[in-house]
């Protein structure tokens, strides 16, 4: 059993409704003369739908043990997108549906984590945050390079996200896969 007040980013757990979740953010909140609650914002890991939410402290959930194993994406046919296991070579296939907005940043070849209840394959986890490289947005005009105005940038997998006026065509972004959000231009390391 897991109390709400153990709850941290990551942990799996049956909810209230029997649907097994994930906590995608945690926020414990006491006002003067107020009970304390823990505010959460939960993945269903079935569906993919966001649930926000609050418990109190003295609620318990029954923790879910997931098995994590690393994958390649390789491709998808409309109905189902398929992963390698990276040790035994095994291909496996996930409905699109199950696996939701997070399509829009799968690339050929790259790596994420397949989730595993009870031997079975049922979603997978991407990194806290991707880089992408933007494919088309409009130009900026010189001199906007300060201010906090933002414009559309399409990137290479189709996914829309808000970016500042400096950032161009080709420029790579690093993307918050929770929020699916901007949150800097990236540049290589130098060698």
């Amino acid at each position: 059993m897991i109390a709400s007040t153990q709850f941290k980013e990551g942990s799996i757990f049956v909810n209230e409704n029997g649907q097994i979740v994930e906590v995608l953010t945690c926020q414990h909140h006491r006002k003067s003369q107020a009970r304390a609650v823990v505010r959460v914002k939960l993945q269903n890991l079935d569906t993919g739908a966001i649930i926000e939410t609050s418990y109190r402290p003295e609620d318990k959930f029954k923790e879910v043990l997931v098995e994590k194993r690393p994958k390649t994406y390789m491709y998808n046919d409309g109905n189902l997108a398929y992963f390698m296991d990276n040790a035994t070579f095994d291909q496996a296939g996930l409905p699109t549906s199950r696996i939701g907005a997070l399509m829009q940043f799968l690339t050929e070849n790259m790596e994420v984590e397949g989730l595993y209840l009870n031997e079975r394959f049922f979603n997978i986890h991407l990194p806290a945050n991707i880089v992408m490289t933007v494919s088309e947005t409009v130009q900026g005009i010189k001199g906007d390079t300060v201010s906090n105005v933002m414009k559309p940038a399409k990137v290479s997998t189709g996914l829309e996200v808000k970016v500042p006026l400096f950032v161009n065509e080709g420029d790579k972004i690093r993307v918050d896969t929770r929020t699916f959000k901007y949150l800097e231009r990236f540049t290589e390391p130098k060698k």
